[in-house]
């Protein structure tokens, strides 16, 4: 495919809108101070986010039915999960993860 001008255009217009949707929040939250109850409800965002992702690989979604278990994701999980609360190392607990998923690839 040919990177014609109106590609191009598209390219840089999503990317700036982008940016701009990432920025923005930050400079308009600089210049005002948050409430105490919007600080501390925005606080669960992280936890609910990851919880939102974590679920979703771990149950697969079928129309008409009841989700089904993605065993090898579940299974994943657990010793990621428990590296997780022991070391607290982002780095740890991605090693863990990649491990883990791979050793169960290869078993199953």
């Amino acid at each position: 495919m040919a990177l014609t001008m109106k590609v191009l255009w598209a390219i840089i217009g999503c990317g700036l809108v982008t940016w701009l949707s990432r920025v923005i929040p930050f400079v308009l939250v600089k210049n005002f101070d948050l409430p105490n109850w919007l600080i501390r409800y925005l606080s669960f965002v992280p936890l609910v986010i990851m919880t939102a992702l974590i679920m979703e690989n771990i149950f697969t979604h079928h129309a008409g039915s009841l989700p089904s278990v993605n065993m090898d994701n579940l299974l994943a999980t657990v010793p990621t999960f428990l590296a997780a609360i022991i070391s607290k190392s982002l780095i740890v607990i991605v090693v863990v993860g990649i491990i883990c998923m791979a050793l169960i690839r290869l078993a199953f």
